[in-house]
């Protein structure tokens, strides 16, 4: 018999320094590993105890020993242990290690272990789970160290972090209780630094908590912490959200008192929220101050203003501006224009639309739908409705289709000059050219026949709209409103609105409430308001409804303070409130989490004699069990029965999933089984509760339970259930536990489809798995007699090509065609791909003619793949034949049919084919996409030609197609390729200043270009800001900034870069010892480049041409 001892006492093992494992085979013992991690902790299936275990080794011989070791199986039936370094563990592994310990002064040992450990990376979840365990044991001065930890090293802090530190100081109200809690960690010794702070208002504004996020900032400043740009920023749009514009303008006086200098978005942002508010002239005011700054505006910020003063009625202030953008460097964009041309149009101003219009195209803004629609509704309002017909005309030659607001606005036009017949034909043709008609078209003939006297027309025009299913009383309308309304389709809503009023339909209550939500909807809250005023001057009394859809609209726009007054307001309005009015206001106290107002507000309801219905106890406890109020939960559940509320399915839910989120998994199993006695779960009980019951290892019950669903509810555990089902459990759950509730529901019949396999394959494939993925697939299927579905069978095949087990792919696919199962042409495009990427186009070819053998059609997918495929294998001429035979037919041609071909060109330098190749596709009618133009920009400027490069990627914007991150990395490589890294800067801020963040390789790419042009200062900051965004460096960047401080005469520098290189964890390769070896050869100390030389032999590093090149000659 074989045991194991593992053992962490001093008298077990005293001459080892804490604990170890030893074997012992018949008489003979060795130690096998030694780590203070292994006192009293779960290996695999072992439990190992401060004080040793035995066990029988047989059974668990094949096991992962832990930390140290991992043990394998000799011919001699011992055991021997291959060392593991212990400096070179995964996230992941420390992660699970810690999973594996309940003991937090281990737990503690080991996290404090594994930190001063040069190449093993503490993670947030590593830090948080630590945070955890140390919470449960109420040790916050060792939560204290973590957060420290996290601060110094630069790991995340999410809101699991916070809220996890919170409920150890007894902190409750969730992440909005934030400033009362830094009271508190201050007092223990939290000292959060400014990227913490930064980031806790981010998660505060991400939260809706803007208040809170206000109080946090405060805090920070009062510190002498000064918040970053991006962090005011932030704050400034939510107070604009908010329309608190006094505090806005305080933030921007502050931001500058503190010698921050705003920005051009900075800037944008108190415009717009100056202009919403109708204080134009201090929107002047920092227009001014942006130039006095030096921080010119650009076409955004100008735009804004543009808005803003049309809004207001000022339309030759902003034709003004207008003009002084066109003289400036930020010329007007398409939104500018479109802004424009609409205003004017609504002010029947048509020569002044056209002027813009020609300004438009001069500029090399082709027009569009809205455009179009713009100019045809400005000539119609003018009654050159002819004119607006030729616009119809030259709007469809240039390829751009009308919708049914061109088309409404048309018939409009017609009818105001009496044009009954024409606009009659033109209705009948929408219907031929696909377009739905709306109420809104009928009521235009409507009005145009009650005006007109002809009431017998008005009536069959109604009778018609009954035919239809659109009824024109005021019911009927309100009901077609209501359908637009929830479609968001606010434009739209407002024709109809406009439309009751013209054929002499007034509005009421309801037609005043579905026009509120659908403003609300659309984030137009201003304009519900304004309808609310406009209700009570027409006589029409406001409603509760009215009233309620009010505050939820002002609610859902983070405008709490105004949903309160309107809540007070209702005294005066003399209307009293309904159980749907504070379901309202409990649902938004919820969302912001404010849990003891919430509390308040349902005991004054009952207070003030309003019955709580179900929907209000369901609100409550959501709000309760969403901020860790789950006992008080529980409470109000029982509640409802004494004030005869019967709970509902939803209500049992939602408490389950609160003791599910606090890992009280037995207490939600027990509340389910009290829920069957008296309603029966529903998909989401299930979905919410066993993913945890699994994880927490009970297999068994969890199977029953899903048994006796499906039997309860038949064949409505269909595939979407189990693939919610399975999905969850994949997620909460290991992989193993997993497979073992999936085969118990295949083994006895639960489930006889691959309903569970699918879900499995997938997740496993996701996640870099898909070997095991297969052996799952071989175990159901030849185990269980599952029979494999195509969709099995394509997301397998799928997963295997992308982790490059192509083989077993390749026998996947003859298996399921001799087993019946047909490939589609999703599987034989992945056989496709992988052919034509890898360069074997007979093999392609010979699959090609299979396809077509067995009936199966290619679709352009399928011929993109072979073009590209021809490419790859440097047959370009072929697929420029196969492109044109394929043209020759009835392909419809796409931009990754074009990419290949152009990319192809580029690359053997053919640059006039490649851009005929690009026009012709525009002939076609494919429009461009930015990845084809950045193959576009990338070849001309890899060839040398960045003027080209930079004209492409302007027109990319002119045209409508926002630039990627892609983009703009390419406009700076080339342009650093060529020496013009003034210019590659730009595109690097304006990279930045778009919305877009750099990543790793943009950062590389600017770091390298400054550095090449002996710009090392400006290198060093951008590296020092690429840290700061929390962007690790790898082995490129370092190499690049010793080469180049070397290159510099900076050879110190560049050393101590060499070992923060090695401290990060990176492996110096030869391009590194290279640029240390020329650096000091350059500087005059051949010792010290040969002494590199040396290390890098011994280092096992093999020199290339390169590094004999940089050595000094020795004398």
């Amino acid at each position: 018999m074989d045991v194991i001892i593992l053992c962490s006492s001093s008298s077990c093992c005293s001459k080892f320094k804490n604990g170890c494992a030893v074997t012992v085979t018949g008489t003979k013992s060795s130690v096998l590993s030694c780590n203070e991690a292994f006192g009293g902790i779960g290996i695999g299936d072992l439990k190992v105890l401060p004080s040793g275990l035995r066990l029988n080794w047989k059974k668990h011989k094949k096991k992962q020993l832990g930390l140290s070791g991992f043990v394998i199986r000799s011919s001699f039936d011992g055991v021997t242990v291959k060392k593991k370094p212990e400096s070179s563990m995964s996230s992941e592994e420390v992660y699970r290690v810690l999973k594996s310990m309940s003991d937090p002064n281990q737990g503690f040992s080991f996290f404090n272990s594994m930190a001063e450990l040069p190449r093993v990376i503490h993670t947030t979840e590593t830090c948080n789970y630590m945070l955890e365990m140390l919470r449960a044991h109420e040790r916050v001065e060792d939560m204290v160290v973590v957060f420290d930890l996290m601060q110094k090293q630069i790991i995340k802090r999410s809101i699991n972090t916070y809220l996890t530190i919170f409920m150890g100081l007894n902190v409750r109200g969730g992440l909005r209780e934030a400033p009362i809690a830094l009271e508190k960690m201050r007092k223990v010794g939290f000292v959060l630094n400014g990227y913490s702070y930064n980031g806790l208002i981010h998660l505060l504004l991400k939260s809706g908590f803007c208040r809170e996020a206000l109080k946090v900032y405060r805090r920070m400043v009062s510190e002498g912490i000064n918040p970053s740009l991006k962090t005011y920023s932030a704050l400034m749009v939510a107070l604009g959200k908010r329309r608190d514009t006094e505090t806005v303008l305080g933030l921007l006086q502050e931001m500058e008192s503190l010698g921050l200098r705003p920005n051009i978005y900075t800037f944008t942002i108190c415009i717009r929220i100056l202009g919403r508010a109708g204080r134009i002239d201090e929107a002047y005011g920092i227009l001014k101050k942006m130039d006095d700054a030096g921080c010119g505006p650009d076409v955004v910020t100008y735009t804004v203003l543009i808005d803003a003063l049309c809004n207001a009625g000022k339309l030759n202030n902003a034709k003004e501006l207008f003009l002084k953008m066109k003289l400036s460097s930020h010329k007007p964009d398409r939104v500018t224009y479109i802004t424009l041309l609409d205003k004017l149009s609504d002010r029947g101003d048509l020569d002044a639309v056209k002027e813009f219009w020609s300004e438009m195209e001069a500029d090399g803004y082709l027009p569009d739908v809205v455009t179009f629609t713009i100019l045809i509704d400005a000539l119609c309002k003018v009654g050159e409705v002819d004119e607006a017909f030729d616009t119809l005309d030259v709007m469809k030659e240039q390829g751009v289709a009308p919708n049914l607001h061109t088309y409404n606005t048309l018939i409009c036009g017609l009818l105001r000059l009496n044009r009954l017949d024409e606009a009659l034909g033109l209705f009948e043709s929408m219907e031929a050219l696909g377009l739905e008609t709306t109420a809104f078209t009928y009521i235009l003939f409507i009005d145009y026949y009650g005006k007109s006297g002809n009431f017998d027309k008005a009536i069959k025009t109604f009778e018609k709209m009954k035919t239809n299913g659109i009824v024109p009383n005021i019911v009927a309308c309100n009901a077609s409103l209501y359908s637009l309304a929830e479609q968001g389709r606010l434009e739209e809503a407002k024709e109809f609105f406009n439309g009751l009023k013209n054929c002499g339909l007034a509005p009421d209550a309801i037609t005043y409430n579905i026009m509120m939500r659908c403003y609300g909807k659309a984030g137009r809250v201003d304009g519900a308001i304004k309808l609310l005023s406009e209700m009570e001057e027409n006589g029409c009394d406001p409603e509760v409804v009215t009233i309620n859809s009010l505050i939820d609209t002002l609610y859902k726009a983070d405008r709490v303070d105004e949903a309160w007054k309107m809540f007070q307001r209702m005294k005066e309005m003399k209307i009293a409130p309904t159980v749907v009015t504070y379901n309202t206001l409990l649902a938004g106290l919820g969302k912001e989490g404010r849990v003891q107002k919430a509390t308040a507000l349902f005991r004054g309801m009952i207070a003030d004699g309003y019955s709580p219905n179900t929907i209000t106890f369901n609100t409550l406890l959501d709000c309760l069990c969403k901020n860790g109020e789950v006992d008080l939960a529980f409470k109000m559940l029982f509640r409802m029965t004494e004030m005869n509320c019967v709970a509902d399915v939803l209500t049992y839910n939602t408490v389950i999933y609160g003791l599910i989120k606090e890992n009280r998994v037995n207490y939600a199993f027990w509340l389910f089984h009290q829920m069957k006695k008296v309603i029966y779960p529903d998909h989401v009980t299930l979905c919410t509760l066993l993913p945890c019951v699994v994880k927490n290892g009970q297999i068994e019950d969890a199977f029953r339970v899903a048994k006796e669903f499906v039997h309860h509810v038949g064949d409505h555990a269909d595939g979407p259930f189990w693939e919610d089902l399975m999905g969850g459990i994949l997620i909460e759950a290991e992989i193993g536990q997993s497979i073992l509730f999936a085969e118990s529901l295949v083994r006895n019949g639960i489930c006889e489809d691959d309903s569970v396999l699918i879900p499995l394959v997938t997740f496993l494939c996701r996640h870099g798995k898909a070997g095991d993925a297969y052996n799952v697939f071989l175990k159901l299927t030849n185990s269980f007699s599952i029979k494999p579905s195509l969709e099995a069978y394509n997301v397998l095949i799928d997963g295997l090509l992308k982790a490059r087990l192509s083989e077993i792919a390749w026998g996947l696919f003859y298996e399921m065609k001799n087993a019946g199962c047909t490939p589609d042409v999703f599987t034989y495009n992945l056989f496709l791909d992988v052919l034509g990427k890898s360069g074997k186009i007979k093999e392609l070819f010979d699959l090609h003619e299979e396809m077509l053998f067995r009936g199966c059609k290619p679709n352009t997918i399928t011929q993109n793949i072979v073009i590209f495929g021809l490419v790859k294998s440097n047959n370009l001429d072929k697929a420029i034949d196969l492109y044109y035979d394929l043209m020759s037919g009835d392909f419809s041609p796409t931009p990754w049919t074009y990419g290949p071909l152009i990319d192809g060109l580029l690359k053997f330098g053919r640059l006039e084919e490649a851009k005929q190749f690009f026009e012709e596709m525009l002939d076609y009618g494919c429009r461009p996409n930015c990845p084809l133009y950045n193959i576009l920009i990338n070849g001309f400027g890899k060839n040398g030609d960045v003027e080209t490069a930079s004209e492409l990627f302007r027109r990319m914007i002119k045209e409508g197609i926002r630039p990627d991150l892609k983009s703009y990395s390419i406009m700076v490589d080339c342009l650093c390729m060529v020496g013009k890294v003034d210019d590659a800067l730009l595109y690097f801020e304006e990279l930045k200043l778009s919305g877009l963040d750099p990543d790793l390789v943009c950062y590389n790419l600017m770091i390298n270009g400054l550095g090449r042009s002996r710009r090392v200062e400006e290198a060093l900051s951008l590296y020092d800001e690429m840290q700061n965004r929390g962007i690790t460096p790898d082995l490129y960047t370092y190499n690049a900034l010793i080469l180049n401080l070397g290159i510099a005469g900076m050879v110190e520098e560049a050393g101590k870069m060499y070992e923060e290189l090695q401290l990060s964890g990176l492996e110096p390769n030869v391009f590194t010892y290279n640029a240390l070896i020329r650096g000091h050869s350059m500087s005059g100390n051949p010792d010290s480049a040969y002494a590199v030389y040396k290390n890098m032999m011994i280092g096992g590093c093999r020199p290339n041409t390169g590094t004999f090149a940089q050595l000094p000659n020795q004398s």
